[in-house]
């Protein structure tokens, strides 16, 4: 992913080139092949690349129109190309148009509606100097990260990167305690779409665009996951598996787009990267292209591990260059594993980013995943749909199988926990709430290493209301229909790390299961192709016949890598001396509970979990290393 920043001087006074020059600096890494700057009095915009396409590779940033002065910074990649060509009249030209130069025509040809005509992963802003005015927007997914900060009649500021910022002194350095609280109770992530961990400085949300003058700022949504307008035909299953491979192959096609030598994809034994996978090398191998380079962590110690030995049935089976990442071995990455987070929530992501840091070292920027398609293909409420409906016999046998997939043994539980929430009236819900809250508060104080006060502090209880609320306002319709939408915003987050762990890798994250056609088309679905008989993402399996090996598409549930690899971190740590609990208790006082740290403590110490201690570690790295406001390293002129 490549960088973007700039900042608007409200009081109309100039830009300082020293601050501009500050903000570019702290991008370098997500984009260290060439950077740029461009100012005008009290505007100035900043560009690093990172070439992850054709275009990017020789297209000049910040991009500007010389009959209107407009200018445009991006970090994008366009996916509907020709479609926009055709419509600005742009076909033909002698010289190759950019992804930028293509988004700034079509905001001079539709102004701020141009967002309803652009598809693909996108974060840019424009100056439109003929209204005095920041036109910033951020993709249908938050696929591309964009911050910002604003102080009314003094300074906008925007960038990739919150340091980017941070880092210039007009803008207060403060950490933000509440999103310190989240991380210590981890649901808690989700808690909105805006907060980050300073003060002052806030995530523009996915599918919103925001406008800034010298005497106003909004911040508009401009789309959201959302059902069909109309009811879909009813189609056989074959039709509907054959539309699903349509539009996911568009999807992935549209995400090989990059220069020689420079794409690759992850590869866990699970169906979504598999599918990811499946799909690329038959592109690939249709054009006649290079096989697809892929990248998996295995673990060459546990002959019983049932995601390794997904993984090689894959790799033998499809036509790719393999690269395997022992997960018993990870000694030498174990600093870039535990420190320089953007977010101490990035480090839970350490299986990730062995992945990232293994592909660029063997030359790729661009790296396929598939981590959006347990959302996109998930069959939301459809067993609640079931019972309303009056066919109990089809929602028992979908509550059995479920049950039987994911080797649990507590059907009755979730029948009476289905026929709960399809059958109590909604005043009845209404009324438990609070209870509800204040319940999941105490769980959360008992089973976290938060400490009391500060949670108190904090008002805990006043974020998982708004916890609540955020998830509500997405999932509200989700009984209404066949299959509507359970986007964001606990994927926003999730998706929110991978784009952090690539961009501190110098790679680019793509996942073709968040390609609007994809999500769009999966919102039609009926529930009887998306779970069938208990197998979740049934049509995808069906789809994928002749294509994975079965041992991949009739996996049950599977145990996943990333816990063996953050106690082999926590084992190496432990070996090498670099965890002390006097330390932890040192830098995490006034946030977690000391005698909760101490017990946890005292548990791994004696084969117990690692996770807790992980956590302390991560935190208490992070706050060591955020202390004070990022330095002004200098920059390439």
């Amino acid at each position: 992913m490549s960088g973007i920043c700039g900042l608007f001087n409200l009081d109309k006074a100039p830009v300082a080139e020293a601050d501009l020059r500050a903000m570019v600096s702290q991008l370098i890494r997500r984009g260290p092949e060439r950077c740029n700057r461009w100012q005008d009095g009290p505007v100035g915009l900043g560009h690093t690349l990172l070439g992850t396409t054709p275009e990017l590779l020789w297209e000049r940033q910040p991009f500007t129109h010389a009959e209107t002065g407009c200018v445009i910074t991006a970090d994008v990649r366009l996916d509907n190309r020709d479609e926009l060509l055709g419509s600005l009249a742009l076909e033909g030209r002698p010289a190759p148009v950019g992804d930028a130069e293509l988004i700034l025509t079509a905001y001079l040809r539709w102004g701020e509606g141009c967002v309803d005509r652009l598809l693909g992963d996108l974060a840019f802003a424009i100056w439109d100097p003929r209204a005095e005015k920041i036109f910033c927007v951020r993709d249908h997914f938050g696929l591309r990260p964009l911050y910002f900060h604003y102080a009314p009649g003094r300074l906008f500021a925007f960038a990739s990167e919150p340091s980017a910022i941070l880092v210039l002194s007009q803008v207060a350095y403060q950490l933000n305690p509440g999103r310190i609280a989240d991380f210590l109770v981890p649901e808690l992530e989700w808690v909105d779409y805006t907060s980050t961990f300073f003060e002052g400085v806030q995530r523009l949300p996915p599918g919103h665009k925001l406008t800034a003058t010298p005497t106003r700022r909004s911040v508009t949504e401009y789309w959201r996951p959302h059902p069909p307008d109309v009811s879909p035909l009813t189609l056989s299953d074959e039709d509907y598996r054959e539309g699903l491979l349509d539009v996911l192959s568009k999807a992935v096609r549209s995400r090989l787009r990059g220069p020689a030598g420079r794409v690759g994809a992850m590869l866990s034994g699970g169906m979504d990267s598999g599918s990811v996978a499946a799909v690329a090398t038959g592109i690939l191998g249709a054009s006649g292209e290079e096989a697809l380079h892929t990248f998996s962590v295995v673990s060459e110690r546990d002959a019983d591990c049932a995601e390794s030995r997904a993984v090689r049935a894959a790799v033998n089976y499809l036509p790719v260059s393999p690269t395997l990442i022992p997960a018993d071995n990870l000694d030498r990455r174990i600093p870039q594993l535990t420190s320089g987070h953007q977010e101490p929530f990035d480090g839970e992501l350490a299986l990730i980013q062995c992945v990232y840091l293994t592909a660029r070292d063997a030359g790729r920027t661009v790296l396929l995943d598939g981590a959006g398609g347990d959302v996109v293909l998930g069959a939301g409420s459809y067993v609640l749909r079931l019972m309303r409906q009056g066919q109990l016999i089809r929602a028992w046998q979908e509550i059995v199988g479920e049950n039987r997939f994911w080797d649990s043994s507590s059907v009755a539980v979730d029948l009476a926990r289905n026929a709960r929430a399809a059958f109590v009236p909604k005043f009845v819900k209404r009324s438990l709430r609070g209870a509800q809250v204040e319940l999941r508060v105490r769980e959360s104080l008992r089973d976290s290493l938060i400490a009391p006060e500060f949670a108190d502090r904090v008002n805990i209880r006043g974020r998982f209301v708004q916890l609540r609320q955020t998830f509500s306002q997405d999932h509200a319709r989700d009984l209404g229909c066949e299959r509507c939408d359970a986007i964001r915003p606990n994927l926003t987050a999730g998706r929110e790390r991978y784009a952090r762990q690539s961009a501190a890798a110098g790679m680019e994250a793509r996942d073709p299961f968040l390609d609007k056609r994809v999500v769009d088309y999966c919102a039609g679905l009926p529930g009887r192709v998306l779970i069938k008989d208990g197998w979740p993402k049934a049509i995808l399996r069906q789809a994928m016949a002749d294509r994975l090996p079965d041992e991949v598409r009739w996996a049950r549930r599977k145990p996943h890598l990333g816990p063996a690899v953050r106690a082999a971190i926590v084992g190496q740590l432990d070996k090498n001396g670099m965890l002390h609990l006097s330390e932890l208790r040192k830098a995490l006082t006034g946030y977690v509970d000391q005698s909760a740290l101490e017990a946890r403590w005292n548990a791994y110490l004696v084969g117990g979990p690692s996770a807790p201690v992980y956590t302390a570690y991560l935190l208490a790295t992070w706050l060591k290393e955020n202390e004070t406001r990022p330095e002004y390293p200098p920059t390439p002129s």
